[in-house]
């Protein structure tokens, strides 16, 4: 299962955006655009929008996801981008559609005005169900459900498999060797282009400077030829367990292939590819099955499998024994069998208040705290009693979060008072920083007098009376 995640970019989205997320796409020469399609079929983007990549209709960056309506509802099947970027994508009824960098007329309306909202391509493909789409650097590729391949954009190097170098503006169908045949996979490199067909046969044409089409020599080839080198073996893409890389991975040199843990080749590009793109449209599926974590957090306050009640000012948390003594030392030390709280159903708590102490079972569910700044002291007590070093972390948090003209004083107080010296440092200059309006705040004057002077003296020490 593909996780987002990996992926940098995704991290500007909230929790709930990226579970919505079924399909996705990094890409950009820097990795700073992205595409995804939710559950329900919309689709979004967001990032830098460099020539017009977003296909949002203008040419500003965005941080924020905004919706493609033009595709929204179109089941997009296959997609891929080139360097320009430009970007190309076919849908499940194969229509094929593109916009971004069309310097080269890789957009293949006949043009090489920039498109800044996806336009579907319609030469030579509109009676076509196109099935699998393809991007070099500057041109693009599509297939037909039929096993037909057209080619169109730069053509430099003969990658568009015309027999010339004459660029090409719209779509053309690529024959010559793979005439009468069936092609069943595509693929482009920068400048080159390749075709597998049904009965197992690999073609290459276009740039072969390195070798890349493995014909065994290095010139450019302007028509599809077969790579000789794999005549007695059969591709069918194949796939095993194993993933390996090669090539330069983070700046280091790798000449041989290397076997990686992972699982699938989309998480090495996640991981190792500079830039962090994705080399197709990825497949999120959010499996039905609960992890361990996502079943206690489920389970919290559920009355159907709890076994222990606490009330708080009246209200009842539903709880399990056995996760709060693996959770909480505290809990580990009540519930031996020599103290009363190990026979009792139901336990009173009058030292806290409900939100503080619902926040902290919760936290012993979730690992997380939700709540104001003002009950974070209070559970900033609850977690200096209780011995939880990391609560108390997390408290300090929510409260330099929180901190504001009003509520500075008070927190100040609350952090001395439990003992919270990193807490009580940030708090004292956010007081010494807005010395004016905090002192006319009503917290202030409300200090116990020994704190005060306390306050007063540091102050002073800091330089914040001098005229």
């Amino acid at each position: 299962m593909v996780d987002v995640g990996k992926w940098p970019i995704f991290t500007l989205l909230s929790p709930q955006e990226i579970a919505s997320i079924r399909k996705a796409c990094v890409f950009g020469t820097s990795a700073n655009e992205a595409l995804y399609v939710t559950d329900n079929d919309e689709v979004f983007v967001f990032g830098l929008n460099y020539s017009n990549c977003l296909g949002t209709g203008d040419n500003q960056s965005t941080l924020v996801p905004k919706k493609l309506e033009a595709l929204c509802g179109k089941k997009i099947k296959s997609l891929s981008y080139g360097s320009g970027p430009h970007v190309l994508l076919s849908t499940e009824e194969g229509v094929v559609y593109a916009w971004g960098h069309n310097g080269y007329s890789q957009l293949g309306n006949g043009t090489t005005n920039q498109g800044i909202a996806p336009i579907q391509v319609c030469t030579n493909l509109l009676i076509k169900q196109v099935v699998e789409v393809a991007c070099g650097s500057h041109h693009s590729m599509a297939l037909a459900a039929d096993g037909e391949v057209f080619a169109w954009g730069y053509n430099n190097c003969g990658q568009v498999g015309s027999g010339s170098t004459a660029n090409q503006p719209t779509p053309r169908k690529v024959t010559n060797c793979l005439h009468i045949k069936r092609v069943v996979g595509i693929a482009c490199g920068q400048t080159s282009s390749m075709a597998v067909l049904d009965n197992g046969e690999v073609y290459g044409w276009g740039y072969n400077g390195n070798g890349q089409l493995g014909l065994g020599n290095n010139g450019n080839q302007l028509t599809p030829v077969r790579v000789a080198a794999l005549h007695s073996v059969c591709v069918n893409q194949t796939q095993g367990g194993h993933v390996y890389m090669w090539g330069q991975c983070r700046g280091q040199s790798v000449i041989l292939p290397h076997l990686t843990h992972f699982s699938c080749t989309d998480d090495v590009f996640a991981c190792f590819a500079t830039p962090a793109v994705s080399w197709r449209l990825l497949s999120v599926e959010h499996e039905d099955f609960l992890t361990v974590a996502e079943s206690l957090k489920k389970e919290f306050d559920s009355p159907e499998t709890a076994d222990l009640k606490f009330r708080i000012d009246g209200k009842y948390v539903h709880v399990h024994k056995a996760v709060l003594k693996i959770r909480c030392e505290h809990f580990r030390s009540m519930f031996q069998s020599y103290w009363n709280e190990d026979m009792k159903e139901v336990i009173e708590i009058d030292q806290f208040s409900y939100p503080v102490y619902r926040a902290f079972l919760q936290y012993l569910y979730t690992d997380t705290v939700d709540l104001p700044p003002e009950d974070a002291i209070g559970l900033l007590d609850l977690a200096t009693s209780y011995c939880e070093n990391r609560l108390k972390k997390l408290c300090q948090h929510i409260i330099k979060r929180g901190i504001t003209v009003e509520n500075a004083f008070s927190l100040f107080s609350a952090a001395v008072r439990y003992d919270a010296e990193d807490l009580e440092e940030f708090c004292f200059k956010f007081c010494i920083n807005h010395l004016t309006e905090v002192t006319q705040t009503a917290a202030f004057w409300q200090m116990d007098g020994p704190l005060l002077k306390e306050f007063i003296a540091k102050a002073s020490k800091c330089g914040a009376f001098k005229n």
